[in-house]
């Protein structure tokens, strides 16, 4: 194991782009297996030869750069994939509501019918039934 040590010093290693590119090689490959469309299989490579480009650089500023810049879109999907996680998880036992004054998500019991909910953000009173 020590070669590989050896290999890799310098080098940047992976990050959340390079995890990104795997899965989106993956994907791609059992889309590819699935419609038996070859130049999707060829195309699926394209994620993985850079995922090994980006693994494998010793440029490892802008190997940070890259991904800085991937997480400033990537964190606000991962952000509302993680929220719908949690409102599914809720969904028997809370609702929710959007503020129409500033807009925030306001959990609230359910079953309580129709009741006045306060805003803690704003102090702007709605009513609904829940």
């Amino acid at each position: 194991m020590d070669w590989f040590r050896r290999v890799m010093m310098g080098r940047y290693g992976n990050d959340q782009l390079s995890i990104a590119l795997l899965v989106f090689y993956v994907v791609l490959s059992i889309a590819a297996q699935v419609t038996h469309l070859y130049v999707i299989m060829l195309i699926a490579y394209i994620p993985l030869v850079l995922c090994f480009y980006r693994m494998l650089s010793r440029n490892t500023g802008r190997r940070y750069q890259e991904n800085v810049r991937f997480l400033k879109y990537w964190n606000p999907v991962q952000l509302r994939l993680y929220n719908f996680g949690k409102r599914m998880k809720d969904r028997k036992t809370h609702r929710y509501f959007k503020c129409p004054n500033c807009s925030s998500m306001l959990r609230v019991p359910r079953g309580k019918g129709k009741i006045s909910i306060t805003c803690p953000m704003c102090k702007k009173e709605f009513v609904k039934k829940t």
